[in-house]
């Protein structure tokens, strides 16, 4: 008989720590789902009872059909059913590996720029202590520029563009 395969204990409190809150309610029925799965499965013994041959001699006096019946059924082999997605499961496993090695190598260097950027913001002098120049050297694209006026407010979204925009279509 095939030998019975299950995970001993799986560490849900672990998981539900790592869930959103709108994932929990549909995690809470898959769990409910496994552990109902789990309970059937070990209310059945992991081997078939044995099976007293000698007691079925003795009471049953059909020529032969006691040995026969013993006969086909140790030679019945049940298979277990081929495992064929471990090994997907382990592949997604490594590329998820490599993604996460990468994520993190990108995060570190986001992290050692933004550090680098900031050391340069407190290297300036505080606002309060700035001339017009000192700004300007130091936010060249937002400085007032006398080559490129603009209009009040002063902002990127108020100045006129090439083109005027476009008027909008109504909505009914």
């Amino acid at each position: 008989m095939a030998a019975r395969r299950a995970i001993k204990s799986i560490n849900w409190s672990g998981i539900a720590e790592r869930m959103a809150e709108e994932d929990k309610a549909i995690f809470s029925a898959f769990r409910t789902k496994s552990d109902g799965y789990l309970r059937r499965m070990q209310e059945n013994p992991e081997s078939a009872p044995a099976i007293d041959w000698a007691y079925y001699k003795k009471h049953i006096n059909i020529a032969g059909m006691i040995d026969q019946f013993q006969k086909e059924y140790e030679s019945l082999k049940i298979p277990y059913p081929a495992d064929t997605y471990t090994s997907t499961i382990e592949n997604q496993e490594k590329e998820m590996h490599e993604y996460v090695q990468k994520f993190i190598e990108e995060s570190n260097e986001r992290i050692k720029s933004s550090q680098a950027e900031i050391k340069r913001i407190e290297s300036l002098l505080p606002f309060n202590e700035m001339t017009m120049e000192d700004y300007a050297e130091a936010y060249p694209d937002s400085a007032w520029n006398p080559d490129k006026p603009t209009m009040w407010p002063h902002v990127p979204e108020a100045q006129p563009g090439p083109e005027p925009d476009p008027i909008p279509k109504p909505e009914h």
